[in-house]
């Protein structure tokens, strides 16, 4: 009979141990799981932005943050639209066959509308900040420019739309991020669901 009881002991103890050592493993393993869960800050730069562009003026732009990276916004003025297409023969993607951008954004403006240009503002060469340069006939640039980024690191040229100049060591037209209206004023930059 005490046989019995040492083996319904042992069994006990056994099956009492591995459930506390489970749960123990449990709790030690919660903070290091947590640990490689992003911060706050980290999720909130991966999140979509709002650009409010009921202010902005035709010719102007407005800089964003997304994901880290700069965002360009900008209100392109009817000479900038008509004007578009100036360098195509001098561009190496014209027909922005590169998936530099969403379906969507794949037409001679690189945007939803003609008038509001949607882009990452990092020149795909090495990432500098390219500058906008809307002048016409500069003498650094020379006179058949009709405007668009240049970007001083090493010399890289894109066009109104962000196409990528041939000749220029960035290989590819500046990036177009998903992004969507809300309304007639509002951009949602990270998110194209129900894109219009």
């Amino acid at each position: 009979m005490s046989e019995e009881v040492d083996q319904s002991r042992r069994h006990f103890l056994g099956v009492a141990t591995g459930v506390t050592a489970g749960v123990g493993a449990v709790f030690a393993a919660v903070p290091f799981v947590a640990y490689w869960k992003p911060s706050a800050r980290a999720q909130a730069l991966g999140a979509p932005v709002e650009v409010d562009i009921s202010k902005l003026e035709s010719g102007a732009m407005v800089k964003v943050e997304w994901r880290g990276k700069p965002v360009w916004v900008l209100h392109r003025t009817n000479r900038m639209i008509d004007n578009v297409n100036w360098a195509e023969p001098k561009l190496r993607d014209p027909d922005s066959e590169q998936p530099q951008q969403p379906d969507y954004a794949r037409n001679d403006f690189r945007s939803i509308r003609p008038e509001i240009l949607v882009m990452v503002g990092s020149c795909t060469h090495l990432g500098c900040a390219p500058i906008d340069r809307f002048d016409v006939g500069p003498a650094d640039l020379g006179a058949s420019w009709e405007g668009g980024f240049y970007c001083p690191c090493h010399g890289s040229k894109f066009d109104l739309s962000g196409r990528v100049f041939q000749g220029v060591p960035a290989p590819l037209n500046l990036l177009v991020p998903p992004h969507r209206y809300i309304d007639d004023s509002v951009i949602l930059i990270g998110s194209d669901s129900g894109a219009a």
